[in-house]
């Protein structure tokens, strides 16, 4: 298996993303090689400085870069050399597995889309976040930022992709999938919401349990939570500051009195395992899943920790084959039309 890693991009480039690449690999058996995509002189000058010499790093020569503020839908046009446009050229012509960028996400959608095009039958891919739950395991929310604006179809194929996922990476045979509204009666939510409800309702090839509200997303009970990718960002980000702000409020009344600071101490362990659950580095990135290859959007704050877990996710997914797995369903069901 060969993957390839963006180097630049992300807040902490390219330190993390090869600090993560070498970190990955020596995790991994000879069977696993990386091509790291950036600038060579500096690669070869960083890994030199690490002391690190390993045949299985490879080093694709790409001196551009690909920022915030360039254009998306313009990057591959106007930023061929970048290390991501290189990276995703790598998977499209077969010559790399898989390609994992911390780097924008709008550059890294668009490029994954004129470049390795969509799965047949996929409208729209997807960008999904594994949020974890009750139950030790995680719920999928799908879409959480690719897709602003979205049809009844994309809605009703982002309940299949999901359902693709959970069942390749987590082994659940029958993924239960929920549509998010602002009540569980089928009549809830706005124009958008009802006519997907509709058409999921109608649909024989998702396990689909009708409206749901995104207060139940933790408790385990239902595996794809479905909404339009403006809705699951501001999810997202809801999530995310409630647990910064949480953290920061339990630490403020544990340091309080010298009575929390003792109860502090016995529940310490408990504490260090849960904030763990939260860590985004510990999911490592979100596949872009409707793309038809293995690309992984990595944290812009990524460490090399999540470079190291998004690299780890990628081979899984190649592993898990979600590629084939979301391929066969969309398949079938273009043959029944």
């Amino acid at each position: 298996m060969k993957l390839v890693l963006d180097i630049y991009g992300g807040d902490n480039s390219p330190s993390a993303q090869i600090d993560g690449a070498v970190d990955f690999l020596h995790d991994c058996d000879s069977s696993v090689s990386i091509i790291l995509s950036g600038d060579e002189n500096e690669i070869r000058e960083y890994l030199q400085k690490k002391g690190v010499s390993d045949n299985r790093i490879e080093i694709l020569h790409a001196p551009d870069q690909v920022t915030c503020h360039d254009e998306p839908t313009s990057v591959v046009r106007q930023k061929p050399e970048s290390s991501m446009v290189r990276a995703i050229q790598k998977v499209a012509a077969k010559e790399a597995d898989g390609v994992v960028s911390s780097g924008s996400t709008g550059a890294l959608f668009a490029g994954s889309l004129s470049r390795i095009k969509r799965i047949p039958g996929i409208v729209r891919p997807a960008l999904p976040t594994e949020i974890p739950n009750l139950k030790g395991g995680y719920t999928l929310l799908c879409d959480s930022g690719a897709n602003s604006d979205c049809t009844a179809e994309f809605l009703y194929q982002f309940g299949i992709l999901g359902s693709c996922y959970v069942r390749a990476m987590y082994g659940i045979p029958s993924p239960s999938v929920g549509l998010i509204a602002n009540g569980t009666e089928d009549e809830k939510g706005n124009a958008l919401t009802k006519e997907a409800n509709k058409l999921m309702r109608e649909a024989e090839n998702i396990n689909f349990v009708g409206n749901v509200e995104t207060r139940e997303m933790y408790s385990g009970d239902v595996n794809v939570f479905v909404c339009d990718g403006f809705t699951g960002n501001v999810i997202l980000k809801t999530i995310e500051g409630s647990i910064k702000t949480f953290g920061s409020m339990l630490k403020a009344e544990i340091m309080s009195s010298f009575i929390s600071k003792l109860g502090g101490l016995l529940i310490k362990g408990g504490l260090g395992n849960l904030k763990k659950r939260f860590d985004y580095r510990e999911v490592g990135g979100a596949p872009l899943l409707g793309i038809n290859g293995c690309v992984i959007k990595a944290h812009g704050s990524s460490d090399a920790r999540a470079v190291y877990m998004a690299l780890k996710q990628a081979k899984r997914y190649i592993d898990n084959n979600v590629v084939g797995a979301v391929t066969k369903e969309i398949s079938a069901i273009r043959k029944e039309d």
